[in-house]
């Protein structure tokens, strides 16, 4: 087909203008990622209040949904970014993925507004409200919408980010210094998106309505393409000519093949263009595995991630989250602000003010490396976790004094401010972790996969989601074992979530020393690029 024909896939080789790319190109792109994490977080960041709420689930159970989604949306993006690099092209994967977030995010809105079974035996709630156990049907339709939006996530998030680094050509010493910033300007932009979802969303969706608290971040992600489409002439696109339109699979099929042929018995048989073409694949595939020892060393932090939204939520909930004279209470969900506000200030502290004195010291242009900036976050995090744990002794001893441990309902009589501090940590950690697991995955990933690469960084909150899915399922089971009290009981005033932080803190420690082990021996890869 003829390229004006298709504009959503630019012909591989087509010159662009030399005013394409570079920040104007990229500030569209970044809008599209704020509204799309809007829309994200005000689904996300108050999921278990809808799950222990409306669909009456056990907190246990909660959080393990939670994270199993969670750990969904994360993965899927392995397979989103490997149809996006070998067939649609990460633009096209955009608007496709963007409409099937629109729709689930749609039919989420629709499964809220359910009326219970005719005959339903209705229940009210502490807060006086009249709580209806959720028809089949409408739970049903409820899982099937929220996976639709786990599997737009597919193909939305690797490849926003990886074409939004892509208008910087990492050949270009300027350029190269920008796109160090992008990611920070780009996680400083999705954290303010969450911060305000967050806190807006939880308040409509516990204060006024789950549909209209689910019916506002599908309008949103719609404005998210319209703004994504407008940008289209002002985009940088890359030669994929060097992949041949092979897809992932194939090309690493095409590297086994290829070491095969490299043996003595075989090298007579083998053309010089054929061979020097079989060493660029095998030299690609080489390049992805000397990733995976830093891949798996990374898989807690996911675990790490999975807390603030699941156990952190429900643990505010028991606070006193009274503000100000007139009483205001904070929804439970909203207190993830702090986490925000954390990551807003940290970027920015980072990007202006660590980034120019670290390079000054070091010599290093982005200041400190990639992977010095993931340990650092990881420090951070079982520092937060050990305060967590803390936090929640003395919220158990409080729950004590005030006679409440059998009150599950009844406000423990502690300030929401306990709890700031793990909070604040956590968000610091996800600056250096998270936004240098981001930079990491895409630079050092074969150009032919940079949305892959994204796509691995995603899969460490995968896997991690899934770990701590895992590890509620056992902690739960072992300790109710024999007649006992779960750490994770409905009544958190009876369960030990300490022991559970405490635990989580012991493992990341673990993960640490394993990460310096494996980054202190690993060798960055030299920067190419065909750019147009």
């Amino acid at each position: 087909m003829a390229s004006e024909f298709e504009p959503l896939l630019p012909r591989a080789g087509h010159r662009h203008r030399p005013a394409t790319g570079g920040w104007k190109s990229a500030l569209f792109i970044i809008w599209v990622e704020v509204a799309e994490r809007f829309a994200y977080y005000g689904i996300s960041g108050n999921l278990i209040s809808y799950l222990t709420g409306p669909l009456g689930q056990t907190t246990a159970a909660a959080a393990a949904g939670v994270n199993a989604w969670s750990g969904a949306a994360s993965m899927l993006p392995l397979l989103g970014a490997a149809v996006a690099d070998s067939w649609l092209g990460r633009f096209r994967t955009i608007v496709v993925s963007s409409l099937l977030y629109i729709a689930g995010l749609g039919m989420l809105a629709l499964s809220s507004m359910f009326s219970p079974p005719e005959g339903q035996q209705c229940n009210v709630s502490a807060d006086g409200r009249e709580a209806c156990p959720p028809s089949t049907l409408q739970t049903a339709f409820f899982y099937v919408s929220l996976y639709l939006v786990a599997i737009a996530q597919s193909g939305h998030k690797p490849c926003v980010q990886a074409f939004g680094a892509d208008q910087f050509d990492a050949t270009d010493p300027a350029e190269s210094l920008s796109r160090g910033s992008f990611f920070n300007w780009w996680y400083f932009g999705i954290c303010g998106s969450a911060t305000v979802a967050i806190a807006l969303m939880s308040y409509v969706q516990d204060n006024v309505s789950w549909a209209i608290g689910f019916g506002v971040p599908c309008i949103i992600m719609m404005l998210a393409l319209v703004v994504f489409l407008l940008g289209t002439k002002t985009y940088r696109f890359y030669d994929s000519s060097d992949s041949n339109g092979a897809s992932v699979l194939c090309r690493v099929t095409e590297a086994f093949s290829a070491a095969r042929k490299r043996s003595p018995e075989c090298g007579s048989l083998v053309e010089h263009s054929e061979r020097k073409e079989n060493d660029v694949i095998v030299d690609e595939v080489r390049s992805m595995a000397r990733l995976f020892p830093i891949w798996a060393a990374c898989l807690l932090y996911g675990v790490v991630f999975a807390q603030p939204p699941t156990l952190f939520t429900k643990q505010a909930a028991t606070l006193d989250r009274r503000v100000g004279s007139s009483g205001f209470e904070i929804p439970p969900a909203a207190l993830q602000c702090f986490s925000g506000t954390s990551m807003i200030i940290s970027v920015v502290l980072y990007d202006r003010i660590l980034v120019p004195l670290a390079r000054r010291v070091s010599g290093v242009p982005l200041g400190i490396t990639m992977l010095q900036r993931i340990g650092t976050g990881m420090a951070l995090a079982v520092a937060a976790l050990v305060i967590a744990a803390l936090v929640e002794m003395r919220r158990l001893s409080t729950a004590m004094e005030a006679g409440v441990v059998d009150q599950p309902d009844a406000t423990v009589p502690m300030s929401l401010w306990w709890i700031m501090p793990q909070y604040v940590l956590i968000g610091a950690a996800d600056v250096f972790t998270m936004v240098g697991m981001q930079e990491f995955f895409y630079d050092q990933m074969p150009s032919a996969f940079k949305s892959l690469g994204l796509a691995l960084y995603l899969s460490v909150l995968g896997v991690g989601s899934f770990m701590s899915s895992f590890l509620i399922w056992v902690i739960d089971g072992l300790t109710k074992k024999g007649g006992g009290t779960s750490w994770l009981a409905d009544n958190l005033n009876r369960g030990h979530l300490d022991y559970f932080y405490l635990l989580i803190a012991a493992l990341t420690a673990l993960e640490l020393l394993a990460f310096l082990y494996f980054s202190a021996s690993y060798a960055y890869k030299r920067k190419t690029a065909n750019v147009h």
